[in-house]
């Protein structure tokens, strides 16, 4: 082993996989190295990754841990409901079987709830025999819990949009629980207002006095914020920039928000 071997065993390969491409990042002397990797559309998610185990020098590296954060259709089931052995009849009564897929779960104990998510069978193979000792977990899981924390200040109801691989996530917290959570395909900003105002009327939420809080990968974000403004007069944007005292991982082009809190929270 190498001396630059040496050194990079000592630290966590984050690989976030999602419905839209690839990246990777890790830790060098206290700075987050991030790759985005752009996908080929015309091969699977597993070949593009077996393309980049060959091609990406930070894949190249020995790490002692790797970090799996995927980002696919997540079922969201209170833990006191949950039952590991019947976890395909909850997802798949939810969402459509598709073939070559495995279930997983990332226990969200702070939220007392369960979050199912798939994987490619292939992909899972793929990254197991390249890594040892692999995690795989909900890409959003430091989003959530970063978020329910902040659910704490301030005296209103709040309301969280989350934008990424061109979907919206809706969803809030009550005591420490999910109050609701879906996840929307959007085409555009219209989109996105049309499904945030839709689920904040479905909670009843008051539009002088409680809270919309947007952030992540926003489409025409001025225009998407001055239509809100017209129904909800406490929107309020998220710029990981601000809130995070210029972290220096936050304001690396074109990193997702929920990598940005891994890097800055944890997990």
């Amino acid at each position: 082993m190498t001396n630059n071997e040496k050194i990079a065993s000592t630290q966590q390969l984050v690989i976030r996989v999602s419905r839209m491409g690839l990246s990777f990042s890790s830790t060098e002397e206290g700075e987050v190295v991030y790759e985005d990797y752009p996908l080929k559309s015309s091969i699977s998610i597993a070949a593009n990754m077996r393309e980049a185990l060959q091609s990406s020098p930070i894949l190249h590296q020995v790490y002692r841990h790797v970090l799996v954060m995927v980002d696919s259709p997540v079922l969201m089931i209170p833990s006191d409901q949950f039952d590991e052995r019947l976890k395909e009849d909850y997802y798949y009564h939810a969402f459509p079987k598709k073939d070559q897929q495995l279930l997983m779960f990332t226990v969200l104990a702070e939220l007392s709830s369960v979050a199912v998510f798939p994987v490619s069978k292939d992909l899972r193979t793929v990254l197991t025999d390249a890594f040892d000792n692999v995690r795989f977990v909900a890409a959003l899981t430091p989003l959530w819990h970063h978020l329910n924390q902040r659910n704490y200040t301030g005296r209103h109801q709040k309301l969280y949009a989350y934008f990424h691989d061109k979907f919206v996530d809706v969803f809030s917290f009550t005591q420490n629980r999910f109050k609701f959570f879906n996840s929307f395909g959007i085409s555009g900003y219209s989109d996105a207002i049309y499904f945030m105002l839709a689920v904040w009327k479905q909670l009843g939420l008051s539009p002088e006095h409680d809270e919309l809080f947007v952030t992540g990968d926003i489409p025409e974000r001025d225009t998407l914020k001055a239509e809100l403004d017209q129904f909800v007069k406490r929107v309020f944007i998220i710029n990981p920039v601000g809130e995070f005292n210029r972290a220096s991982v936050a304001q690396i082009k074109d990193i997702p928000y929920d990598l940005v809190i891994l890097y800055v929270k944890g997990l």
